[in-house]
C-alpha cells in the first residue's frame, strides 16, 4: 500500500504542478494580466481538495467563486486548456464559453484556440461572430417556419472560393 501511495502521491503532484504551470501562463494571455495558481487545500495531497486562485489584472486576489462570469469562463478556459496541454485530446467541445465574454476577452481566447487549433480540433458552440471567423466550416440551425428546424452547414473555404471566383 505505501508503494502504491508513493506512487500515487508522486504522479498526483507532478501533473499537480504541471497544469498549475499551465495555468499561470494561460490565464495572463486570456486575461491581457493578472494571475492565477492552483492551491491544495488540506495537507496530504491525495486527500486534499483543489483551489483555483485567481487575480484578473486590477482585482484582489480571489477564489473563482467571486469572480463574474466572463472572468469564471475565461479562468475556466485557462485550466481546461492547461490540461489539454499536459494530456492532448483529438478534439475539444466548447458550448458557448465566450458568451459571458467582451470584444477584448474574446479576441484573447479567439488568439489561443487559434494557436491551439494546430494540435487540437475544436468544435464549439457560439453566436458570437469573431468566434465564428476561426471556423472553417459551420452549422447552423434555422427555422423557417415556426417548429420546423432546418441544419445549413456552410464550407467557409468553399463559401471564400466561391465569392472570389
Amino acid at each position: 500500500m505505501r508503494k502504491i501511495d508513493k506512487e500515487t502521491r508522486t504522479r498526483f503532484e507532478d501533473t499537480f504542478n504541471r497544469i498549475n504551470a499551465g495555468l499561470k501562463e494561460k490565464f495572463p494571455r486570456l486575461f491581457g494580466g493578472g494571475h492565477a495558481y492552483l492551491e491544495l487545500v488540506g495537507d496530504d495531497p491525495l486527500l486534499a481538495g483543489v483551489a483555483i486562485m485567481a487575480r484578473p489584472p486590477g482585482k484582489r486576489n480571489s477564489t473563482i467563486s467571486q469572480l463574474s462570469g466572463g472572468e469564471k469562463a475565461l479562468t475556466a478556459v485557462a485550466l481546461v486548456f492547461s490540461i489539454f496541454d499536459l494530456n492532448p485530446a483529438p478534439f475539444c467541445l466548447l458550448d458557448e464559453v465566450d458568451a459571458p465574454l467582451d470584444e477584448h476577452n474574446v479576441g484573447r481566447f479567439c488568439d489561443i484556440v487559434r494557436e491551439m487549433s494546430e494540435r487540437v480540433q475544436f468544435i464549439f458552440i457560439t453566436h458570437n461572430k469573431v468566434t465564428m471567423e476561426l471556423a472553417s466550416s459551420l452549422l447552423g440551425v434555422t427555422m423557417t417556419e415556426p417548429g420546423v428546424s432546418r441544419l445549413v452547414a456552410v464550407d467557409v473555404d468553399e463559401a471564400i472560393r466561391l465569392a472570389t471566383a
